[in-house]
């Protein structure tokens, strides 16, 4: 990978509600076009620090090309805004692969394609058990990033964790593109989903738990919401889902019959966790 990423935030000066001028930061929002083997397929808004791993990442996300080993080339023009990828053999029915696209609800628009959704009766992840212990162990590691959402809001985060190993954490202004950024960094690897918890800051849209599956990834981790067709396609392909999770809180949409409950809190009287919904 080369070095094309760019700063993820940049300073202006604003006013606050007093009058007085503050230096603060915006997180970066830029277009990106991706190209395969010169042919224009998608444009992704994103913050740019990753565009290389968020290329391959959507590219093996959608079904587009099935091995790391036929990317040839991938090349990012920021004078033109686009990112362009080169495979060995080209890709073969590129017009069914296109057609039928289905706009999702992602940040900045995520979009899956008609070819893929076909293929999710195939996937169906092998259980996992998950200690509640683990979860809040994870919950405290990833508070320890988030630094482009600490300086400037306006982005999600995304975590590939391991244990109280947090392996890659990616923002970006579209939870979907951070997720795919993941996926390209497992690809670049050869990393398998298996044993692994994928986290994320935004909600859990059918989108988010079609890209983890497709990661092979059994437990998704959410302090958002979840949506009805996001918890009926967990069910289908066998993924954990957890959502609301924040400090000692977190309701198990699917799969409670594989976490172990190891640490649970003192009971506080009349105490709800106040849901966060956010985008």
């Amino acid at each position: 990978m080369s070095a094309a990423g760019l700063s993820p935030s940049h300073p202006v000066q604003v006013l606050d509600e007093f009058g007085t001028p503050r230096d603060v930061h915006v997180a970066g929002e830029r277009p990106l076009t991706l190209y395969v083997d010169k042919r224009e397929i998608v444009t992704l808004m994103t913050l740019g620090s990753a565009p290389e791993l968020l290329a391959l990442g959507y590219l093996r996300n959608q079904g587009f090309v099935k091995t790391i080993g036929s990317i040839l080339s991938v090349q990012v023009d920021w004078k033109s805004d686009s990112v362009a990828v080169t495979t060995s053999s080209g890709v073969e029915d590129w017009e069914g692969k296109l057609a039928h696209r289905t706009v999702t609800t992602g940040c900045g628009q995520g979009t899956v394609f008609g070819s893929l959704m076909d293929k999710l009766d195939e996937i169906h992840l092998p259980p996992v058990v998950l200690r509640q212990s683990e979860i809040y162990r994870t919950l405290q590691r990833v508070n320890e990033y988030n630094e482009v959402y600490r300086r400037a809001g306006a982005v999600h985060g995304c975590a590939l964790c391991r244990g109280d190993d947090i392996e890659i954490f990616v923002e970006d202004v579209g939870r979907h593109n951070a997720a795919d950024a993941i996926s390209g960094h497992m690809w670049l690897e050869g990393l398998s989903g298996g044993g692994r918890i994928f986290y994320t800051t935004g909600r859990l849209t059918s989108e988010m738990v079609i890209k983890v599956a497709m990661m092979g990834i059994p437990i998704l981790v959410s302090r958002s919401g979840v949506t009805s067709q996001g918890m009926d396609l967990a069910r289908r392909m066998g993924v954990t889902l957890i959502a609301r999770a924040k400090g000692r809180h977190f309701l198990v949409y699917h799969g409670a019959e594989h976490v172990l409950f190891d640490a649970i809190p003192e009971a506080r009287p009349g105490h709800r966790a106040e849901a966060n919904d956010g985008d």
